[in-house]
């Protein structure tokens, strides 16, 4: 049994045979899926910003091409939109590919149009011109023309097609005395190639309000976030009846970004829709990174990003991330290694095999981009009070500790000095401290950290210090980062005797942090209660597997991540198993009836699993 969601969302238009196992489907929810023929989806593609009616397969059997409702034909080559061709026409409603590679698309305006990228079978320079003519005298609505409402007062002139574009494809608006124009670059060219005259934007031709699609679903507003100079633009979609906040919130989520934006991205959502009401959309929106005064759904846009941090100016730094920000840091399956979810994921008939619980090894966080750490932590670094700036002796050391950690099985250990540069930075202020912590959560794994910090003299007053970061008005960055640090402590016999004997304290304050709206925090908050309950469940302390009870009751009832989730349920059985007396009380606490609506969840699989096994033992 599969996953309906792993479907479309709107009709489909066309599909596409891959090999004898696979193939392709396209939709007007503006997706492109490709299919296993059991039924699961593999992958999906988004590019096109409407309906798509048509797809066809290069002989690779990997790359293909398609075409839709955006004027457009997209090429696509190792799963990314490599190329984009805009047409003369409002449909694009075929596609082929011919045995020699070219490419033959038919539209709306009755044409059939061969790409090719043979020099010996490319058109002559006078009907590549006729075309290029036909194609700049076009109209494009912003609504579904791929560009978005736009000020016209806040665009630059021409002068603006004077700087070269940064990828093929790439649109850029500029205003021509009172008409606004569109334009494209062309790598293969090495200029920009006018795509039409837009209308539906402030001080053009006006157009009656519409909604932009962004995949497969209407918004009042898609905004173009350029964060990452020189790398994709992240979109924001919104609607006028939503949470600006829990939008934000979501954004940043899923785009791993610092939690320190929320405030910055949640107040620009509301001061760029003030007035709005439902179904209404505003113009001469800026980009709260950048400045930029222009919004471009769904493109990159004609101002170039800055790629700065809002906050200090430079590259964007995501807390706890490993070397791919596609994946959210730190949530893999701590015990298969895999992802945390699979969408392809079959119903079982037979009894789940107990594989959960109980988990007695400590759960770590254990993703990193180095190299992102070291880059902040040297900007931050010219910020910090004189009496902390590091120097570049110190600094030096520190990039070596950062090494050492990041690879447990290195001989070199860390040396007593590197530690001490690294506790003296973490007393750096909680505005710029993030990246030590980062550093900190790696470095306490290893045993040599782990027991310098966590030794019977100074372990309380690092335990304390890391409290304070976590408090509940503190930053989302630091509070996350110091739950990472806590779980990993356990990786360390040192560790675990002090958080074991700080439990009581650690635990109380950690249980602040559940009405924080925030995936990464509740699953870190998770996997605290997960090690206690590890470090719990071969010793009589009914004390404590208690405390361990109450949490895992009290974080279920506002946690809604599934990650999450299953790691509470692990803890639960971890904290009842072998322990009559801890069932007795976690029955009297209703357990029972907070998890029985999970015991049917099937993607993941393993959540469903693992509270049927539950179940079984209360």
């Amino acid at each position: 049994m599969h996953d309906v969601s792993a479907g479309h969302k709107d009709c489909v238009r066309g599909l596409a045979i891959v090999n004898n196992t696979e193939f392709f489907s396209c939709s007007n929810d503006a997706s492109i899926r490709r299919w296993h023929i059991d039924g699961e989806c593999l992958q999906v593609y988004y590019g096109h910003t409407n309906y798509i009616y048509s797809i066809s397969v290069f002989p690779n059997g990997q790359d293909f091409i398609s075409t839709g409702e955006d004027r457009s034909i997209r090429i696509w080559k190792n799963g990314d939109c490599a190329q984009t061709i805009r047409l003369p026409a409002q449909s694009v409603w075929c596609c082929c590919i011919l045995d020699n590679g070219d490419i033959v698309v038919g539209a709306s305006d009755g044409i059939i149009r061969v790409f090719t990228e043979s020099d010996e079978r490319k058109a002559s320079a006078e009907d590549i011109k006729a075309f290029e003519n036909e194609l700049s005298q076009t109209t494009i609505d912003a609504k579904t023309g791929d560009l978005g409402d736009i000020k016209m007062e806040e665009l630059p002139g021409r002068e603006h097609l004077k700087e070269p574009g940064t990828r093929d494809g790439q649109t850029r608006l500029i205003k021509d005395g009172e008409t606004v124009q569109a334009y494209q670059w062309s790598v293969s060219d090495g200029n920009w190639l006018k795509i039409g005259d837009v209308i539906g934007s402030s001080g053009a031709t006006p157009q009656s309000s519409g909604r932009v699609l962004f995949k497969g679903k209407e918004y009042d507003f898609v905004f173009t976030i350029d964060v990452n100079e020189g790398g994709p633009s992240m979109k924001l979609p919104y609607n006028v009846a939503d949470d600006p906040w829990l939008t934000a919130h979501d954004f940043l989520e899923k785009n791993d970004l610092n939690p320190m934006f929320l405030d910055q991205v949640a107040n620009f959502i509301i001061e760029n829709t003030k007035g709005d009401t439902v179904g209404h959309r505003a113009t001469g929106h800026s980009d709260p990174f950048t400045g930029s005064g222009r919004y471009v759904p769904a493109s990159v846009g004609g101002s170039s990003a800055s790629g700065a941090d809002p906050f200090t100016g430079s590259g964007r730094y995501i807390p706890g991330s490993g070397p791919s920000i596609d994946a959210p840091a730190g949530v893999a399956d701590p015990f298969t290694g895999g992802s945390a979810y699979s969408s392809n994921t079959r119903q079982s008939t037979s009894a789940p095999t107990n594989i959960y619980f109980p988990k007695t090894d400590a759960v770590k966080f254990e993703q990193a981009n180095t190299t992102q750490i070291l880059a902040k932590l040297k900007e931050l670094n010219r910020g910090a009070p004189s009496e902390q700036t590091l120097s570049d002796d110190g600094i030096q050391k520190l990039e070596k500790l950062l090494s050492t950690v990041s690879n447990l099985n290195a001989v070199e250990k860390p040396t007593t000095e590197e530690i001490e540069i690294l506790w003296k930075t973490a007393h750096w202020p909680e505005d710029i401290v993030f990246p030590v912590l980062d550093i900190l959560r790696l470095a306490v794994r290893h045993p040599v950290v782990n027991e310098q910090f966590c030794n019977e003299k100074d372990g309380v007053q690092f335990c304390n210090h890391l409290l304070n970061l976590m408090g509940p008005h503190g930053k989302p960055a630091n509070q996350m980062l110091v739950l990472r640090t806590l779980c990993n402590s356990f990786a360390g016999q040192w560790g675990q005797t002090l958080l074991m004997s700080m439990r009581e304290t650690v635990m109380s304050q950690a249980m602040e942090l559940r009405a924080v709206n925030n995936k990464n925090i509740h699953v870190a908050l998770a996997t605290l209660v997960l090690n206690y309950a590890g470090c719990l469940h071969k010793v009589a302390d009914l004390e404590g597997k208690a405390q361990c009870l109450s949490m895992v009751s009290t974080i279920l009832e506002v946690v809604q991540d599934k990650e999450a989730i299953f790691r509470l349920l692990v803890a639960l059985g971890t904290t009842i198993g072998n322990d009559g007396t801890a069932r007795d009380l976690a029955q009297s606490l209703g357990v029972r009836s907070q998890i029985k609506k999970y015991s049917n969840v099937t993607d993941p699989a393993k959540l469903g699993e693992c509270c049927k096994l539950i179940l079984n033992q209360l």
